[in-house]
């Protein structure tokens, strides 16, 4: 039976807890009042300023990176066969003349569609035509399991087979297809949201290798069997699309709580959307500022550190990750960077699992988003790691063994990946629902009840790398890493 004492404490704890996941949907709430937060727009720039404040009253030393990124915009986009209209939406990133390409064009096509489906453009002869495909979603939650060193999955909520099948809309066929086409001489895309919901409101990424030069649009499942009909009476489509691009400053925040020494464990997320952004990714950022708060607070209380403590949202995570790679240059790969990095921390994506609903949306389930944490980390730490899931009750949580792709150009898909390719031993949270990078990313995705046990695990990962040799920490000695190449992204 408990006594007294027990009970207090444990009604303080429950308290705690409560006060924290409160203080933290507000954080949310703030960030989501400002979006869309796209890099070089008025809610970016207030997001920014929103983070740089709370780091400067959390204690920390705040700087801003600005760094050159671009914001496209499409000014008109229309689909047409004949005299029928379609409903569609833009590609974003598509019909650019160069990576750095900036100014005005107006892409207006009149040409033949050829169907492929879920077909490679290559088995197809699309010179001169429109390009009609089905956007597959490539990567399932079964995809992980070889990656998986270890899974907390109480009640086997990940482990039933509709879980293992549900796929994440940031692995597709679209750069793929895209290259495909622009290399067989096509003139354009139609992309039908095979997998997604009946949702226009797909805002892709920019996939920062592959270039997207033929203009592009997109139609729901339902309007794609529509157009597919009509083509039967009318083979020729009229796609238009009017493009701009200029460019723009990125503002990512560096908050700094200095240690006695230059080694530092980096705490990050990036506070950039598209549409809301609630899960993607006022989440993480809630989340770094909580632990931002929390390490501040220990700082004036007299606590001090041997690792100095830097936490960072970005800028350009939807735009070509050009400040992720600025502050990999400046601040890991050059010789005279103001620290030395020796673990990266990154959390991403606290929402709530969904499924397409009966009414074509996107509908809860109510259980959190299988999330994957990638981990190039020796193994004592590890099994540490492995044991902090456990003990903070990040169910639905799995440990992917990462040590191979920081040697691979692509990294691993999360915001982490060029401070990871590198050569920082990184512990990088990441899910991916359904309605990622949708509009449908509202406030009521948020996983309110992992808010805290996020926070209060990563908090354990950070304490634990301060106890340890920072040269040890990841899966091989930091004087062999210092030999091997690394920046080529």
């Amino acid at each position: 039976m408990p006594t007294l004492g027990c009970m207090a404490a444990s009604e303080a704890a429950v308290s705690g807890a409560a006060a924290g996941e409160s203080a933290m949907m507000a954080t949310i709430e703030d960030l989501v009042a400002m979006a869309p937060r796209a890099t070089g727009s008025p809610g970016g720039a207030a997001a920014a300023d929103y983070v740089e404040r709370r780091f400067a009253e959390a204690g920390l030393q705040t700087e801003v990176l600005e760094v050159p990124s671009f914001a496209w915009r499409a000014e008109a986009c229309e689909l047409r066969l004949g005299d029928t209209a379609f409903a569609c939406s833009p590609i974003l990133h598509s019909g650019l003349a160069g990576h750095e390409w900036t100014g005005e064009v107006q892409h207006r096509l009149d040409a033949p569609v050829v169907d492929i489906g879920a077909d490679r453009v290559r088995r197809h002869d699309v010179r001169g035509a429109i390009v009609l495909f089905d956007l597959s979603f490539d990567m399932t939650v079964a995809h992980s399991l070889p990656l998986t060193l270890f899974l907390h999955d109480p009640g086997r909520r990940v482990l039933r087979r509709e879980v293992l099948r549900s796929r994440n809309p940031y692995v597709t066929s679209l750069a793929r297809t895209m290259r495909e086409a622009a290399e067989a001489g096509a003139v354009g895309v139609i992309g039908v949201l095979r997998d997604y919901p009946d949702s226009r409101s797909y805002h892709n990424e920019y996939y920062r290798r592959t270039l997207f030069p033929l203009p592009g649009v997109w139609v729901t499942r339902a309007e794609g069997a529509r157009l597919r009909a009509t083509l039967g009476r009318q083979s020729r489509a009229r796609l238009t699309l009017d493009v701009t691009r200029r460019e723009v400053v990125s503002r990512s925040v560096i908050g700094v709580l200095p240690g006695r020494t230059r080694d530092a464990v980096m705490v990050q997320s990036h506070h950039d959307s598209i549409g809301p952004g609630a899960v993607e990714d006022a989440s993480g950022t809630a989340a770094v500022i909580a632990l931002a708060e929390r390490y501040g607070a220990a700082a004036r209380a007299g606590a001090e550190r041997e690792k100095t403590l830097l936490f960072v949202t970005f800028d350009t995570h939807f735009t070509g990750y050009q400040a992720h790679r600025a502050f990999a240059r400046r601040h890991v790969l050059a010789r005279d960077a103001p620290w030395n990095v020796v673990l990266n921390a990154t959390i991403e994506h606290i929402g709530l699992r969904a499924v397409e609903g009966a009414d074509g949306g996107f509908a809860s389930t109510g259980e959190t988003e299988p999330r994957g944490v990638f981990v190039n980390v020796n193994p004592a730490f590890t099994w540490r790691i492995g044991r902090a899931v456990r003990r903070h009750g990040l169910h639905g949580t799995s440990l992917l063994g990462a040590g191979a792709l920081e040697f691979f150009a692509g990294g691993i898909p999360t915001d982490a990946s060029f401070t990871f390719v590198s050569g920082v031993p990184t512990v990088s949270l990441i899910s991916g629902p359904l309605y990622l990078y949708d509009d449908a990313d509202t406030i009521d995705r948020i996983d309110r009840a992992q808010l805290v046990p996020v926070v209060d695990f990563f908090a354990d990962v950070v304490d634990d790398a301060e106890r340890h040799d920072g040269r040890r920490l990841g899966t091989m000695p930091a004087s062999l890493r210092r030999r091997l190449p690394r920046g080529r992204w």
